[in-house]
């Protein structure tokens, strides 16, 4: 058995998940600014996530619900995922996102699980807190070591897809790791870069 992981925001999805969030309350600016910064390392993954899921309260829950399931998929996705899982890969995701973007997409794209963050709502309205998986920068490289030793799947026989700062973590555990439209920080962490908005060039790699 093999494995593959992707990110969510910006890898399996084209944009970021809580920038179109942020778009219905006048505030996409402001947010992204902030998950640019994040995704480059300059910021404390967990401190900016806080900080901007705050900005979002008072948001409607049916609307979050609503934005999360219409969210683009990055071209070439479903193509990709399908090879893998021909090809006997198990396929996750992780997101430093939310469980209503990965959720829908995981159904899309026939993902075998995704880990993500929940955003909390109360009486049908966003609360600004956010509570889950994937709070932190080593996340993504705590869990997959959980899912390697569930599978008794190995580092060789582990790939690993991302664009930001916070995808560090995981990279340490794979020996194919994809930089795909990534910040320069996760670039030098990769063996394989793809600056092209089209996931199949990765096929050609493997």
């Amino acid at each position: 058995m093999k494995l593959a992981v992707f990110d969510f925001d910006s890898t399996l999805m084209d944009g970021e998940t809580i920038d179109f969030f942020a778009a219905e309350l006048g505030l996409e600016e402001k947010v992204a600014a902030i998950t640019e910064k994040a995704m480059k390392g300059e910021l404390d993954f967990f401190e900016s996530l806080i900080t901007r899921v705050k900005l979002l309260e008072g948001l409607e829950h049916d609307k979050v619900i609503q934005i999360g399931r219409d969210l683009p998929l990055m071209p070439g996705a479903l193509e990709t995922i399908t090879k893998l899982k021909e090809d006997g890969y198990k396929v996750v995701c992780f997101s430093g996102g939310f469980r209503v973007g990965t959720e829908p997409a995981k159904e899309k794209l026939g993902l075998d699980a995704d880990f993500s963050n929940i955003l909390h709502q109360k009486d049908g309205l966003l609360t600004g807190l956010v509570g889950g998986e994937m709070m932190f920068d080593y996340s993504k490289g705590e869990m997959i070591q959980r899912i390697q030793r569930l599978l008794n799947v190995s580092r060789a026989d582990t790939l690993v897809v991302g664009d930001g700062a916070n995808d560090r973590s995981m990279f340490k555990f794979a020996d194919t790791r994809v930089a795909f439209c990534a910040k320069d920080i996760l670039k030098k962490e990769a063996n394989i870069i793809i600056d092209t908005k089209d996931l199949t060039q990765i096929l050609s790699h493997l």
